[in-house]
């Protein structure tokens, strides 16, 4: 298989460095080429390692429920920086408070997320999400 580029990481000012090791280990078993950024990321450096590493993945994960406001912008970001195709993935406690997840996932969709996961979802349900994308399968 080509090794598909993902870039990892925690947005925002999230400190939570426990799930993204887990992720890490994960992607990387299942065969991706990771380049991990490890917690508290910013936009930008999202997008400049995306560009550095011609990345086909960028993986966002929040736990401290202010992924919204921190994610909000991102696929505008991605465009301008001439990643237009690059799959988006956000994942975790995204949002403050219990909130149907249909309504949370419609949301990130809408600015411009391919694939929305609730707290706890497994790393190989993103994983298979991840070749049916990146056509690995």
């Amino acid at each position: 298989m080509d090794k598909k580029t993902m870039i990892l990481g925690v947005i925002g000012s999230d400190v939570h460095a426990v799930g993204n090791q887990i992720l890490y280990r994960a992607f990387t078993d299942a065969g991706f080429n990771v380049v991990n950024l490890g917690v508290m990321v910013s936009q930008e450096e999202f997008i400049e390692a995306a560009v550095e590493a011609n990345a086909d993945v960028i993986v966002v994960s929040s736990l401290y429920g202010h992924g919204e406001l921190d994610c909000r912008g991102l696929r505008e970001k991605c465009d301008e920086a001439g990643l237009k195709n690059i799959l988006l993935y956000v994942g975790g406690n995204i949002v403050v408070g219990k909130q149907p997840f249909d309504e949370v996932e419609k949301r990130f969709k809408d600015m411009g997320y391919d694939r929305v996961f609730g707290p706890g979802t497994p790393p190989e349900t993103t994983i298979e999400c991840l070749r049916e994308d990146l056509k690995l399968n």
